[in-house]
């Protein structure tokens, strides 16, 4: 096998998500510049370029609104899994594993294999911050599109503000507006109903050969294992 073939097969999962992506994100431009200039149009105002709206804050806020929302999910999702369990789901650890459990079960410090990351060998804060990293990554991927949103939302619903000649908001004002929480709350009850799902579902549904999936024969009540 060729260097590149094995690359694509030991990354085909990122690769194949990551076009998804791009190509559903290109998708969403070319609709979303559609709808905006229709609206545009019908009010005889000038219809706005590509590069624009490419720009402008109505293609950064819907974008920005769903970012903020998965990255929500995940973040509650890797901290809350520490002690939240579920019997029977591959999505919950062993129902005797609740918490941050022990070095040795974690592989830290003087229990680390030789291929262990060099920061699970060390010890001290260096060890403290990796075995959270992940969490606190995905925390401030949520924290920075949720100010992404806020920011370029505001300036969007102050554009229509404008147009109907209606005072603009300011940040402040905008982030405890209805409208912010309804574009905010739209997408958080989806995530959390999407994990809940996944959890449950699990349970008694099987997806032969997906890590997400127990094996199929697997007992309902078998928790934590996958296929």
């Amino acid at each position: 096998m060729s260097r590149a073939a094995r690359f694509l097969r030991d990354n085909s999962l990122t690769l194949a998500f990551g076009a998804a992506f791009l190509l559903t994100l290109v998708g969403q431009a070319a609709s979303g510049i559609a709808e905006v200039n229709n609206q545009l149009v019908a009010a005889d105002l000038q219809p706005v370029s590509v590069a624009d709206y490419l720009t402008g804050s109505d293609f950064a806020v819907d974008v920005t609104e769903n970012w903020q929302s998965e990255y929500l999910q995940f973040f509650l999702y890797i901290f809350g899994t520490v002690w939240l369990l579920q019997r029977g789901s591959p999505e919950s650890k062993s129902l005797d594993r609740a918490g941050t459990e022990s070095d040795r079960e974690q592989k830290i410090g003087v229990h680390a294999n030789p291929d262990s990351p060099a920061w699970a060998r060390a010890s001290g804060m260096r060890t403290i911050l990796y075995s959270r990293s992940l969490g606190i990554v995905m925390a401030l991927f949520f924290i920075g599109s949720w100010l992404a949103q806020s920011i370029s939302g505001v300036s969007a619903f102050n554009a229509e503000r404008l147009r109907d000649r209606q005072a603009p908001f300011t940040w402040s004002d905008y982030v405890l507006s209805a409208d912010f929480w309804n574009r905010t709350l739209q997408n958080w009850q989806s995530e959390l109903l999407a994990v809940a799902s996944m959890a449950i579902l699990s349970v008694y549904l099987r997806q032969r050969g997906s890590p997400e999936s127990k094996p199929v024969g697997a007992a309902h009540s078998s928790t934590g294992v996958e296929g």
